[in-house]
C-alpha cells in the first residue's frame, strides 16, 4: 500500500513545497492539497461536517490555490506524486485549467493526478455559474475537455456547458493524469464513479471504507471496466490497513494538519516509522 500525506494548505503554518521536501525524504509517495476557490460571506449550503452554514474553522477560507501550491512542491522534489484532496475542477475555466494541469504535469516529470470533488458549497458553485443538480455533469464535461486537450492533435469537444472547435494545446501530459472521486460512496456515486472516473478518496465520514471499497470494485467490474481501481483512505484506521489493502484500496492518505514546521515533521517522523517507510 501506498503512502500519502494530506496538508489542509492555508497561508500560515508550513508550507507544502516544506512538507512535500520533507515527506519525500522520509519515504511517503504522495503529497495531497485542498481548493476552495473563495467562501461566500452569505451562504444556505450545509457544511457536510457540521450540518449547517458554520464551517469548522476558518481554513476553507484561506486555502492557497492547489495548482501553484503543488508547483512549488515539484520544484523541491523529485518523486513524490502531486494530487489534491480534493479540488474543484467544475469551478475552472476547462481549457485554461488543461493546460496548467499539463504545464505541471510536464514541468514535474508526469507526477500529477487530480482528486476531485462534486462540490458541496452549492453557493460556491454558484458563484462560478454552476448549478448544483447538474454539477456532476458540469465536472464530466470539464474532465472530457481537458482529455481531448490532452490527447488530441486538434482537440475539440461540444457538450451542454463546455464546447470549443478545433484548437491545438501543448505540452501533453506525460501520462494519463488519473481522476479519482473524493465523495461518500453511495450507488449513485459509484456508478458515476465507474462509468466515469479512475477511481475514489474516502472522506472523513466514511461509515465503512472496507464494505465501499469493495462495492466499488465490484461496480468497476459491472461497468466492464478493466484492471482495478484507484482506492484512497483518507485518515484511515492504522489498525484495519491490512483489511482496507484486501479490499482493494490502493493508497493511505494521512492528514498532518496546518501547524508548525516542527509539529508537521513530528507527524511525519512518527507514520513513517510506525509503517517502516
Amino acid at each position: 500500500m501506498r503512502h500519502g500525506v494530506v496538508l489542509f494548505t492555508s497561508d500560515r503554518g508550513i508550507m507544502p513545497a516544506q512538507l512535500a521536501q520533507a515527506a519525500e525524504e522520509r519515504g511517503f509517495d504522495a503529497i495531497y492539497v485542498p481548493e476552495h476557490t473563495h467562501i461566500p460571506v452569505k451562504r444556505e449550503a450545509p457544511h457536510p461536517g457540521t450540518g449547517d452554514a458554520t464551517l469548522p474553522d476558518d481554513r476553507y477560507m484561506r486555502t492557497l490555490d492547489p495548482w501553484i501550491a503543488l508547483a512549488t512542491a515539484a520544484a523541491v522534489t523529485e518523486r513524490i506524486e502531486l494530487s489534491t484532496a480534493v479540488s474543484l475542477p467544475a469551478q475552472h475555466d476547462p481549457i485554461a485549467l488543461a493546460k496548467t494541469l499539463a504545464t505541471l504535469d510536464f514541468l514535474s516529470g508526469g507526477r500529477v493526478s487530480i482528486c476531485a470533488g462534486f462540490g458541496w458549497n452549492a453557493d460556491e458553485l454558484a458563484h462560478h455559474g454552476v448549478p448544483f443538480n447538474r454539477r456532476r455533469t458540469v465536472l464530466k464535461e470539464h474532465i472530457e475537455a481537458m482529455r481531448a486537450l490532452w490527447t488530441q492533435e486538434e482537440a475539440s469537444y461540444e457538450g451542454e456547458f463546455v464546447s470549443f472547435g478545433p484548437s491545438w494545446a501543448w505540452p501533453k501530459p506525460q501520462h494519463h493524469i488519473p481522476l479519482i472521486i473524493g465523495a461518500e460512496a453511495g450507488p449513485k456515486t459509484l456508478a458515476w464513479i465507474a462509468a466515469h472516473a479512475d477511481g475514489w478518496m474516502s472522506t472523513p465520514r466514511t461509515d465503512d471504507v472496507v464494505a465501499r471499497s469493495s462495492e466499488l470494485v465490484d461496480s468497476w467490474a459491472a461497468a466492464g471496466r478493466s484492471g482495478a481501481p484507484i482506492i484512497r483512505a483518507l485518515a484511515p484506521d492504522p489498525e484495519r490497513l491490512d483489511e482496507y489493502e484486501a479490499a482493494g484500496v490502493t493508497d493511505a492518505c494521512w492528514g498532518v494538519g496546518d501547524g508548525s514546521e516542527a509539529e508537521a515533521m513530528t507527524t511525519l517522523d512518527e507514520i513513517a516509522t510506525r509503517f517502516e517507510l
